[in-house]
């Protein structure tokens, strides 16, 4: 019953909004075209299409934003002017009573708050879909901050996600642009994300490896966890201070080099993405923030770890070249290596392909480098490998989303930052590691373990090798002599056994072919 009724609401807020409309007109069928017409009596939108798709979402509810947020990254599936929209979905919801929040962190804790925090601020900071944020000072003096997921919050999600797998399988039969658009495997897509910020474990984790890896930048803090007083439901974390990364004008009054501070943030995810694979995905002006403090003035500060990013030798092998094609304006070559990659099927024709490559790539590498964007050009990338039926990787996807975010807060803070010119260095070195002879010796590194291992039983090995050609062992010739002689007996037997299957098809196509006239020829003397 549940069910069925929050299905009923759901149908009344879309068809509230006109995506009744949307849908129905695109599908095929003539009925429901009518029905479509039929449904619009009476009803007027004005407002487009994307802006109230993206109403419609708000309305129905913390679960429906975060769907469109992970939808707003699918550029390459959904048309520009609705990914720009769902872009602008804000996840704020009203907090949850402080008495459950509480009760939460002690069964987490399995002792009262008391015993651990000299003080807990009932009243959150922050509150969004998943989680809120409660302030709080350890015993040790600590100041922490406490994450703590809301209050059945997985059975919530559970639900409204059957309800998102059936529409979209719906959908897929119904529309062939539903097909195109594959909505099962963006409900897939978002459920894994969901699941992944539903572990604060899982979070925590991501958190301490990107501390680990920014350790000696200088650039970035990120909160240390606090292990001991952690669990999948509750993240107790070092409390941060800083001023929003969208507060440019308190910033710029508190001393922060403004044009600096646009391009360390892009060195930072250049650092994360092409030094060590792993990148913070959520890097949106709601979870950055500045230090002002004497000791890190002017350091970027990031929080919420749910979504990360992470690359393997063979994606970096794969933007290593397509970088280096790229900048060598060999398009030809960008085609080559997505069939080579498998992610076109292999009767592409590549010629076509590096055509719409070159239509994308050319207008963008004719003007000055501070007027090109990467985003927008990896983004019309992605719309146009549509029609190729190019398989795009959810990695990818993800860092093509972060590189849009990086580029447009940067760009905000300095409308005059130079992504490309600002990445240069990074590029060139790390494609200098994939292809160069950096590589080699980073490969040569890599396996000194081994060869460590090796070159001392390499002695060994070769005198037991030669010991055993000048003395080989009775008992393993014997072996091999039986096994040669069991060998030739299946190999008589299989020949036989074919030359009989021949003659037999053979005498059969014969008699087929010899008995009807002979039949004609006894007919004839009877």
């Amino acid at each position: 019953m549940r069910n069925t009724l929050r299905l009923g609401l759901i149908v009344w807020v879309l068809m509230r909004h006109g995506m009744d409309q949307l849908v129905l007109r695109s599908l095929p069928h003539a009925g429901l075209r009518l029905l479509a017409r039929v449904l619009a009596i009476g009803r007027t939108h004005d407002a487009p299409r994307g802006e109230r798709l993206r109403l419609a979402l708000e309305r129905l509810g913390p679960i429906f934003v975060k769907f469109g947020q992970v939808l707003s990254t699918r550029r390459d599936l959904i048309p520009h002017d609705i990914a720009d929209e769902l872009a602008r979905l804000q996840d704020r919801v009203p907090p949850f009573p402080s008495e459950q929040s509480r009760a939460m962190v002690e069964r987490s804790l399995g002792r009262p708050i008391e015993a651990v925090f000299r003080s807990f601020e009932p009243d959150p900071v922050a509150s969004a879909s998943i989680a809120q944020v409660h302030f709080g000072v350890l015993h040790d003096g600590r100041e922490v901050a406490v994450k703590v997921l809301r209050p059945n919050v997985l059975d919530i999600i559970e639900a409204d996600l059957g309800l998102l797998r059936k529409a979209a399988a719906w959908i897929e039969r119904l529309s062939p642009d539903g097909r195109r658009l594959r909505p099962r495997e963006v409900v897939a897509e978002f459920d894994k994300y969901l699941h992944d910020e539903l572990d604060l474990g899982r979070e925590a984790a991501n958190a301490a490896q990107l501390r680990r890896n920014m350790s000696g930048l200088d650039l970035l803090l990120i909160p240390e966890m606090i292990w001991d007083l952690s669990s999948a439901e509750v993240l107790v974390m070092e409390r941060m201070r800083g001023v929003p990364i969208s507060q440019i004008d308190t910033l710029r009054a508190a001393g922060v080099d403004i044009p600096k501070l646009a391009r360390d943030g892009v060195t930072i995810f250049f650092t994360q993405v092409f030094r060590d694979g792993f990148f913070h995905a959520d890097m949106h002006p709601g979870n950055i923030m500045v230090s002002i403090a004497p000791a890190t003035f002017g350091r970027y500060i990031a929080l919420d770890f749910g979504i990360v990013g992470t690359l393997d030798s063979r994606d970096k092998e794969y933007l290593a070249q397509n970088f280096l094609a790229f900048f060598r304006r060999d398009y030809r070559r960008v085609a080559e290596l997505h069939v080579e990659s498998g992610w076109v099927p292999a009767s592409t024709r590549v010629d076509e392909l590096e055509g719409a490559v070159r239509a994308v790539c050319e207008p963008h590498f004719d003007r000055p480098l501070k007027d090109i964007s990467l985003g927008q050009v990896l983004m019309r990338l992605f719309q146009t490998s549509r029609r190729f039926n190019v398989e795009i990787q959810p990695q990818l996807v993800l860092l093509q989303k972060t590189l849009l975010n990086v580029e447009g807060l940067g760009r905000q803070l300095d409308p005059e930052l130079d992504l490309w010119q600002t990445a240069k260095p990074f590029l060139e070195r790390w494609m200098n590691e994939q292809v160069g002879w950096r590589a080699l010796l980073a490969s040569i590194k890599d396996e000194a373990p081994r060869y460590a291992k090796l070159i001392p039983e390499l002695p060994r090995l070769l005198h037991d090798a030669l010991r055993r050609q000048a003395h080989p062992d009775p008992a393993h010739d014997q072996l091999l002599r039986a096994l040669l002689r069991e060998q030739r007996r299946t190999n008589r037997l299989l020949t036989i056994g074919l030359g009989a299957t021949g003659g037999f098809v053979s005498g059969a196509l014969f008699a087929w072919w010899l008995l009807p006239g002979l039949w004609h020829w006894l007919h004839r003397l009877h």
